[in-house]
């Protein structure tokens, strides 16, 4: 069960104990003052917490080393959902998304390529149209882990995403583009641990 549909549920739950308090005749006057008055707070900050959920940010947690060294197991992060409402996509960017191959679950990756590039890796560096990009090629990863893939050119709506632990990520390598409109969002913010609290970049 999602966290909006939960959250939905315990607004639903609110509504019906609001009802029964207000029907409820041996409560004093005072006393079910008192209880609405906590069951309309509560209500509020639960449609509060749906729409920030929904349409501003979102809290995730990393479950896998796939994106090391930028996140690590045990990470949580600060997902702004309305961050490509203002902005384009950006090569670069790491983004939340729908799994392509089972849209109920969510990934993390890094935008490599973007409509009409081509893609390559050679020798484990990154290739967009021809060219390196040393900045999309992890600093310190493996050196021993060598990665050789396409070229593969990025179709209309579509992005090539990898983790920046190459030689341990699951990314389009594998499965394919991912549908641009399956992005949740862009990764923020690192908030847990207090150690590793700062930027995503």
């Amino acid at each position: 069960m999602s966290i909006p549909v939960l959250i939905l549920l315990v607004a639903a739950g609110l509504v019906v104990l609001r009802f029964a308090v207000r029907e409820f005749v041996l409560l004093s006057p005072a006393l079910r003052r008192a209880i609405l008055e906590t069951v309309d707070a509560a209500l509020f900050a639960v449609v509060l917490a749906f729409f920030i959920i929904t349409f501003v940010v979102q809290a995730f947690f990393i479950p896998s080393g796939s994106m090391e060294p930028t996140l690590q197991v045990g990470d949580r992060i600060l997902v702004a959902k309305f961050y490509y409402r203002l902005a384009p996509i950006q090569r670069g960017d790491v983004i939340v998304f729908r799994y392509p191959l089972n849209p109920g679950k969510d990934f993390v990756k890094r935008v490599v390529g973007l409509p009409g590039d081509r893609v390559e890796l050679r020798r484990g560096v990154v290739y967009i149209n021809g060219k390196p990009r040393p900045d999309l090629t992890p600093a310190d990863g493996d050196p021993a882990c060598i990665q050789d893939y396409g070229p593969k050119t990025v179709t209309p709506g579509h992005l090539f995403v990898l983790g920046d632990n190459r030689c341990n990520s699951e990314d389009s390598r594998f499965f394919g583009l991912v549908p641009a409109r399956n992005v949740v969002g862009r990764a923020l913010v690192i908030y847990w641990p207090p150690h590793r609290i700062g930027l995503v970049r």
